[in-house]
């Protein structure tokens, strides 16, 4: 395990207790729901695979460098309708951790990625993605074989394939390695998954320059699901146990295939055009809906940043 990934997790096993045995997650914070989503135990992309799924046949490698096992892709069967299923895996156990690098994905998992879409493409089938990660791993060798340019041209692909594409953030959505498999018709977050575009230690450490203001930066990025609702980002919240996913998965399973059959049901009777030209509008009103919306989103930051500087 390399330095960077021992760090980002190092605050979990701290608090992990605390987060877990929460009654209800009404009132948690944002930092609870941070570690909630760190959460070992909780649900992988793959147990909602295997769980949605009749049947699942993983595909694997990018056709140019290699496989990358912090990706998992492949085709599987909802009643009778095929379906192409993209994600995360970070792994249920140290060991799977490491060899999946913690779901931190190198430019051969988006290039795998991306090439399983195109394939949906090609026989129509809808896309769902399932995004888990702390970000794209920012090694040298990722530098070096383009993780920029790999994202970057998800982000085009994505946003213009001729299919239905739906996304689920079921963890940490973490930077532009949530991104680059996050453009969609939808996005739903899980209750007490967390989207942002860095970490919340990462925020302190860079921006207020004090590593122990994590729990303060959490609370100023407005990086949950409720606030995202808020802000129009995502389309919905799937619910999940009272303890968090990892107390019941199949309860946010059965959640997460009933949102996925009804919206299937609507979006695959929709024309590739019109599915386009209505998910690129989604895209392009983000930012017009945040700021007309909530004009003093902008000035947050700013205050919260001010105020832990003093």
């Amino acid at each position: 395990m390399n330095k960077e990934s021992a760090k980002l997790y190092s605050t979990v096993d701290a608090m992990e207790e605390i987060a877990s045995t929460k009654e209800a997650s009404e009132g948690r914070s944002s930092w609870e729901c941070v570690l909630l989503s760190r959460q070992q135990n909780r649900p992988s992309a793959s147990y909602y695979i295997h769980q949605i799924c009749d049947e699942f046949m993983e595909l694997h490698g990018d056709r140019y460098y290699g496989d990358d096992k912090a990706m998992i892709t492949g085709i599987g069967t909802m009643g009778g309708r095929a379906v192409t299923f993209i994600g995360n895996r970070k792994g249920a156990n140290m060991k799977e951790n490491i060899s999946c690098n913690y779901g931190m994905s190198n430019p051969e998992g988006y290039r795998k990625a991306l090439r399983a879409a195109k394939q949906a493409e090609k026989f129509n089938r809808p896309v769902i993605c399932f995004i888990d990660t702390p970000g794209a791993y920012p090694g040298l060798g990722a530098e070096q074989r383009g993780i920029g340019e790999a994202i970057a041209r998800n982000l085009k692909e994505f946003a213009t394939l001729r299919v239905p594409v739906l996304s689920f953030i079921i963890g940490e959505g973490g930077s532009g390695g949530a991104l680059g498999i996050g453009i969609g018709d939808k996005l739903y977050m899980l209750e007490n998954a967390v989207y942002s575009v860095i970490t919340p230690e990462g925020f302190a450490s860079i921006l207020l320059r004090d590593p122990s203001q994590a729990q303060s930066a959490a609370e100023a990025m407005k990086m949950t699901s409720r606030d995202l609702k808020e802000f129009q980002i995502i389309h919905d919240i799937i619910p999940e146990a009272p303890g968090g996913a990892h107390t019941d998965p199949a309860f946010t399973a059965n959640a997460i295939k009933e949102t996925i059959e009804r919206d299937l049901d609507n979006l695959c009777t929709k024309t590739p055009e019109n599915l386009v030209r209505y998910r690129l509008r989604k895209i392009r009103n983000i930012d017009v809906q945040l700021h007309s919306d909530n004009p003093e989103t902008s000035t947050k930051l700013l205050e919260v940043f001010t105020k832990c500087r003093l």
